[in-house]
């Protein structure tokens, strides 16, 4: 079963299927689904140590931004700035450190994660500083309260107040 194709339609991003996407095995073990997004999914890294989100686009056998198309890679920067302002919003911190390395899990995602000079790992990087804590059904309540604003995006507007 191929792939159906994305396009672009009045400006807006419009991702026609996603049959052959699967999220990696990883990812899938260590986050919590959010949202979905015209292009990514978007996870909650199950660690209560930082505030920590990471974009999934759903495109088969995509390992790097560049194998992106023109339109994928627009949208994916609209998904991703939109995370940026939303997690600072929400959390005010002092530092958003965005990523995507892509090392151990090779299936292209783009961690969103709020820093504080208090946060357990500061100014080191987060990964692999301290074992995960993960999140009590209490601490992931209140996380997905605190970023239900990630549920419904009015993309059109937000791309308007980009420009």
């Amino acid at each position: 079963m191929a792939a159906e194709e994305t396009e672009i339609k009045e400006g807006a991003y419009t991702m026609t299927s996603t049959r052959d996407f699967q999220l990696n095995e990883r990812l899938q073990q260590d986050t919590i689904v959010l949202a979905s997004w015209p292009l990514c999914e978007v996870l909650l890294m199950n660690d209560a140590h930082y505030p920590w989100c990471i974009l999934v686009p759903r495109i088969p056998g995509v390992r790097e931004i560049y194998e992106l198309t023109r339109s994928q890679r627009q949208q994916l920067d609209l998904e991703s700035t939109f995370l940026s302002t939303s997690l600072m919003q929400v959390f005010q911190g002092e530092k958003l450190n965005v990523a995507a390395l892509g090392n151990v899990v090779q299936q292209l995602h783009i961690h969103h994660v709020v820093r504080f000079s208090s946060d357990i790992a500061w100014p080191a990087p987060v990964w692999g500083k301290v074992p995960l804590q993960t999140y009590s059904e209490e601490q992931l309540s209140l996380r997905r309260q605190q970023l239900k604003v990630l549920q419904q995006p009015d993309w059109a507007a937000f791309s308007l107040s980009m420009v």
